[in-house]
C-alpha cells in the first residue's frame, strides 16, 4: 500500500493538470480601438497586381470592399486546440445613439496566439473623428459558448 501511494498521488496531479490545461480558453492579449484609413492596408505587393496583403493578421470588416474604417486590433492567445466556426461578436455604443449595435464576424482561431483586425467600415461607421461611447467583444465558440470576452471601462458601468 505504501508503495502504492506516490504512483497514485502521480496520476492525481498529472490527472489535475490535464483537466486544467484542457479547460484554458482563449484570452484576449491587448485590443487596440483606432480608426485606420484605406491607405494603412496596402502593401507592396498589391502594386505588382497582387490582392489584398494582410499578412500575418485576419482583417475582417463588415463591409468587405471598404477598408476605411473604425478597427478593433484584437491580440489572442490561444493554449487549447484551434477552434473552426468561432465568432467574434462585437457590441459598439455610438455617440450618435444610445442604442447598442452588434456585429459578428466568423472566422478560425488558430492554436497560440495571432491578430484578428475587426473592421466597421462603410456606412457601419460614422467617421475618422468618432469614437465607440462604449464597447463589448466577446469570442464563441461554433456550439455558441464564450470562449473569451473583453469590454470597455464604461461598458461596465
Amino acid at each position: 500500500m505504501v508503495k502504492k501511494l506516490p504512483v497514485l498521488l502521480i496520476c492525481l496531479i498529472l490527472g489535475t493538470l490535464g483537466a486544467t490545461l484542457s479547460a484554458a480558453e482563449v484570452t484576449f492579449v491587448r485590443i487596440w480601438p483606432a480608426w485606420r484609413d484605406a491607405d494603412s492596408f496596402v502593401r507592396i505587393s498589391e502594386y505588382f497586381g497582387g490582392g489584398e496583403n494582410s499578412g500575418r493578421q485576419t482583417v475582417l470588416r463588415t463591409q468587405a470592399e471598404q477598408r476605411s474604417g473604425f478597427y478593433f486590433l484584437v491580440r489572442t492567445s490561444n493554449p487549447g486546440a484551434a477552434h473552426a466556426g468561432a465568432r467574434f461578436e462585437l457590441k459598439v455604443i455610438k455617440p450618435d445613439s444610445p442604442a447598442t449595435r452588434t456585429y459578428t464576424f466568423t472566422t478560425a482561431v488558430p492554436v497560440k496566439g495571432h491578430v484578428f483586425n475587426l473592421g466597421l467600415t462603410g456606412a457601419d461607421w460614422p467617421g475618422k473623428d468618432t469614437q465607440p461611447v462604449a464597447w463589448q467583444l466577446r469570442l464563441l465558440a461554433a456550439d455558441g459558448h464564450e470562449l473569451g470576452v473583453s469590454q470597455s471601462f464604461l461598458w461596465s458601468k
